[in-house]
């Protein structure tokens, strides 16, 4: 019988250690061509650069079947709600039957981190020892929470646009420093985590030390971007899908419009990467930029891992 689980169920059955190897596990699943997913269907609704997609995915491993529906609205950060909420369906991949029908938010919000804790491990410098977070909101301090299972930071930074958010972010974070601009963030740090919903660039590239690990998760539509493109150009530019990422980034689709560069870019996938297939950093000098749009293969394997944990605990309510 197929069951309903919540936002407090998923996250009781996801720590983020765990997750985040479940990420590395699709990311190369995807890159070897295990994974059958076309890039997400998208149409905007409302205003504001707000959106709708779906997303579905089937892997072989498993094998797993499923799809997640999302909706992006900024303009929620001012009525008090989400602005990313989600559903997922996940069906059994033998005879299409559904198995779960789940929150998506908090697996959108962890998922992210957890691909990005990947992303690090695989193109961090080693001897990196400080942290800038450019954003406050939740991918602020789900990122925190993930890359502090997988590197020790000596100094975090960050700074955000809006300053009330900053400082409730810091209370929220014992340790972390607030910075008066995100130039003053950047400068020097080792990693450098972008998390904001931002149209124009926030980071340039003067800014950016060589051997720096830059991870982008927002400017998630063609005409969005968070890096310069200087920046960008300069960078070994590692991405989770390079098909949507040729389609999808602003970052790199309006550099490439430009002409900052061709689509030979795109150094390589992540789960490339990880897979041994493709070398991530190259010397100690290289500025790696990481720049994620976000998989359905990540939200099906992360459903799975989800589903079968609940039924272990007999969490979730049965769908009659």
């Amino acid at each position: 019988m197929p069951i309903w689980l919540n936002e407090a169920d998923v996250r009781a059955v996801l720590p983020m250690r765990d997750l985040i190897d479940a990420m590395e596990a699709a990311l190369r699943a995807f890159s070897c061509g295990q994974v059958r997913q076309p890039v997400r269907s998208v149409i905007e609704a409302g205003s504001g650069g707000a959106f709708f997609a779906s997303m579905p995915a089937y892997t072989e491993s498993g094998p797993v079947m499923g799809a997640k529906l999302v909706t992006v609205y900024h303009e929620n950060a001012h009525r008090a709600l989400p602005t990313h909420q989600a559903v997922i369906v996940l069906l059994d991949a033998e005879t299409g039957t559904l198995q779960a029908v789940m929150d998506g938010r908090y697996i959108t919000e962890a998922r992210t981190a957890a691909a990005s804790a990947v992303a690090l491990r695989a193109l961090g410098r080693p001897g990196a020892e400080t942290l800038a977070i450019i954003g406050s909101g939740v991918q602020a301090g789900s990122h925190l929470k993930a890359l502090a299972l997988v590197w020790k930071f000596a100094e975090v930074r960050c700074w955000s646009p809006t300053e009330a958010n900053l400082r409730k972010f810091a209370a929220a974070n014992p340790g972390v420093r607030t910075a008066a601009s995100a130039e003053e963030a950047v400068r020097g740090a080792d990693v450098i985590v972008i998390v904001t919903s931002s149209l124009v660039p926030v980071v340039q590239n003067e800014w950016v030390n060589a051997g720096a690990c830059v991870i982008s998760v927002g400017a998630c539509r063609p005409n969005q971007r968070e890096m310069d493109p200087k920046l960008v150009a300069r960078g070994r530019l590692i991405v989770d899908t390079r098909a949507a990422a040729l389609r999808e980034s602003g970052d790199v689709v309006m550099a490439m419009a430009e002409g900052y560069f061709g689509p030979e870019h795109v150094a390589a996938e992540l789960g490339e990467v990880v897979a041994g297939r493709a070398p991530g950093r190259i010397s100690a000098d290289d500025v790696t930029i990481y720049k994620p749009l976000g998989m359905a293969v990540e939200d099906v394997a992360a459903a799975r891992l989800a589903y079968s944990r609940a039924c272990a605990a007999g969490k979730g309510v049965p769908l009659v």
